[in-house]
């Protein structure tokens, strides 16, 4: 009996590496994008049960399990406050160090408001450097005003 989508997760990342399946492969059965299918994956976002099912396929789960991958999960969290992973540490340093300069561009170029995380999308690329490659990720995300009442 499986108690909480995290259990769903550790069973594909266990299948996805068994198998050696790509994340770009399970978009691509899916319909959606490697980033949103990643992250659906990982326990962040609700599939429809087409969408449930395919990857049900994909990574042998139960039914008990696909039923899981349709139920909103509890979205966000890191194990720990700050990162402790070398590469999510380096989005916490960012943050750290741009997210005043971000947030002051934003607020200059729009107003008051915030970026959505909810009507938003991200792509992320490699990007080829004689230096040696780069990470190119795009984040876009709606602008919504705070409104006065």
């Amino acid at each position: 009996m499986i108690s909480d989508r995290s259990q769903v997760t550790a069973m594909i990342l266990s299948a996805k590496v068994a198998k050696g399946i790509k994340w770009a492969d399970v978009a691509q059965a899916v319909g959606m994008s490697k980033e949103w299918t990643t992250a659906g994956c990982l326990g962040q976002m609700t599939f429809t049960k087409p969408q449930a099912e395919t990857i049900g396929q994909l990574f042998d789960l139960s039914d008990e399990a696909v039923a899981w991958l349709q139920v909103v999960p509890y979205k966000g969290g890191l194990p720990t406050a700050v990162p402790t992973d070398a590469l999510l540490y380096r989005f916490y340093e960012i943050i750290s160090v741009y997210g005043g300069s971000i947030k002051e561009l934003i607020h200059e170029e729009f107003g008051d408001g915030i970026m959505s995380a909810i009507d938003f999308s991200m792509d992320i690329q490699r990007e080829n450097d004689p230096k040696g490659d780069r990470v190119n990720i795009v984040l876009s995300g709606k602008f919504l005003p705070y409104k006065s009442y």
